[in-house]
């Protein structure tokens, strides 16, 4: 055995890391002895090994995956931006949790008016999307959002743009339970006469009318859940059972309104006619 290796303690201490976690990195090939010893199964390092041993304890100080650890240490060009781009991602929504804690610290407990109303069967196209979970549906509804707004203002999509100051209007459609996978439906609004033949992957269907129970929403779109949980607490002290999805009424343009001041109809059917 060579002179200058040091066993595990030391090279702990020197490195700043515990016995534990180097046998750990060890049997992930993260960090492997220079030598470990055939009877005793006692592990040995050379100190020029402390300076990769000290790096991964810093990149773990930082949330970054043993993986990309891993990969870092290995040179790979850009291996932390995706660990960047999952951390941006967390922060964003720790933000928009936090301006959510801060409305029900200012306002209470959501206890938006809820109202009855009845809405007509309306003509509709519709497009999909897949949400990873609870935390995609923003991205997955504004992307069918593009993907509407394309085939009703790109030409060639089937759809009649809508005159001169004709309004537009989309319908958010989610399930009442965010599940790790969903399925979240946009649809927009058809007026007669609108389709032409729609090509692609959206389809022309029919949103049924009945009764609902609606609450209005004013302010940022990740905030609806606020007024979700008032209007499903209302049908629950009543006894009612949502009937099909949750839907959102974006009556506002977010591209000439304020967060605060984009205003939703949120809407739950109780009675489908």
């Amino acid at each position: 055995m060579e002179e200058d290796l040091l066993p595990i303690g030391q090279f702990a201490r020197l490195s700043r890391l515990s016995v534990k976690q180097l046998r750990y990195y060890d049997e992930l090939g993260l960090l492997v002895p220079a030598y470990v010893d055939a009877d005793s199964g006692y592990r040995y390092y050379r100190a020029s090994q402390a300076r990769a041993a000290l790096s991964i304890g810093l990149l773990r100080s930082l949330d970054v995956p043993l993986g990309v650890v891993g990969e870092v240490l290995s040179g790979s060009a850009g291996a932390l931006e995706s660990v960047r781009d999952d951390l941006e991602a967390e922060l964003a929504r720790r933000r928009r949790t936090l301006a959510s804690l801060e409305r029900v610290m200012s306002q209470g407990l959501p206890s938006a008016p809820v109202r009855l109303v009845t809405e007509p069967a309306r003509p509709v196209l519709v497009v999909r999307e897949r949400a990873a979970g609870p935390d995609d549906v923003a991205r997955a509804t504004s992307a069918g959002v593009a993907r509407l707004t394309a085939l009703a203002f790109g030409g060639g999509g089937g759809i009649a743009a809508p005159g001169q100051g004709a309004a537009v209007q989309f319908v958010g459609l989610f399930p009442t339970d965010l599940d790790d996978s969903v399925e979240v439906a946009v649809a927009l609004v058809l007026a007669p006469g609108s389709v032409r033949g729609v090509s692609g992957d959206a389809s022309v269907e029919v949103l049924p009318g009945g009764v609902f129970a609606s609450a209005t929403h004013v302010g940022p779109y990740d905030q609806i859940s606020l007024t979700a949980h008032a209007v499903l607490a209302w049908c629950a002290e009543r006894r009612h059972e949502p009937r099909g999805p949750i839907r959102e009424v974006y009556v506002s343009d977010p591209a000439v309104t304020s967060p605060d001041q984009l205003v939703t109809h949120l809407m739950i059917c109780l009675e489908e006619r």
